[in-house]
């Protein structure tokens, strides 16, 4: 079963989102207005899914948002009355795996969290996937740079260059990029 943390940011139609997950069967380990700190109550309360119940998603709730994206993330289903592309767009770019508009019903519920849950890993995957290849470019950039310095060094050229940093890892049981860097930082020792 999920665990599920319900901000209501509504001052009226209080409950109306607790009410239908009661109905549709979910538990709701914790309750709250967005009053609170939204990062530090995820941290306390560890939930699955995060369930905003807004009418109009300001500027406060969206910041909420992006700093539990950033630090913590799990899938958030927006429910509001705001119909602006404008709004839910800018709720999707904060972090807001669903964006609801009018209508909470029991039976809707189950299907709603289950694309939530799908679209958050989906663009966790994708952001897994960046963050690998940014890092990869990275090593390859210090890499290059590192053959540089060995070309000057040694007087060679970049295949020499490579072949040397290749059995120098080989050797040492180290990755290129590692050799690369001990390269650079001595390069930057002797200056």
């Amino acid at each position: 079963m999920l665990r599920i943390l319900l901000i209501n940011d509504t001052p009226r139609k209080v409950g109306r989102l607790r009410t239908a997950l009661i109905e549709a069967g979910f538990d709701v380990i914790d309750e709250s207005g967005l009053t609170i700190d939204l990062p530090a109550r995820v941290e306390t309360v560890r939930p699955d899914v995060i369930l905003i119940d807004t009418e109009s998603p300001g500027r406060d709730v969206m910041e909420q948002v992006v700093l539990v994206s950033r630090d913590q993330p799990r899938p958030i289903v927006m429910f509001t009355d705001e119909h602006d592309p404008n709004v839910m767009r800018q709720a999707i770019k904060s972090g807001v795996s669903a964006y609801i508009v009018e209508g909470i019903q029991a039976q809707r519920l189950q299907p709603i969290l289950d694309v939530a849950m799908a679209r958050f890993e989906s663009d966790q995957a994708l952001r897994a996937q960046l963050q690998a290849r940014d890092q990869q470019l990275a090593e390859r950039k210090r890499i290059e740079l590192a053959k540089g310095i060995l070309m000057k060094m040694k007087d060679c050229n970049e295949e020499e260059a490579y072949t040397l940093m290749r059995r120098q890892a080989m050797s040492r049981q180290q990755k290129l990029i590692q050799v690369a860097e001990q390269i650079i930082a001595m390069s930057e020792l002797l200056g």
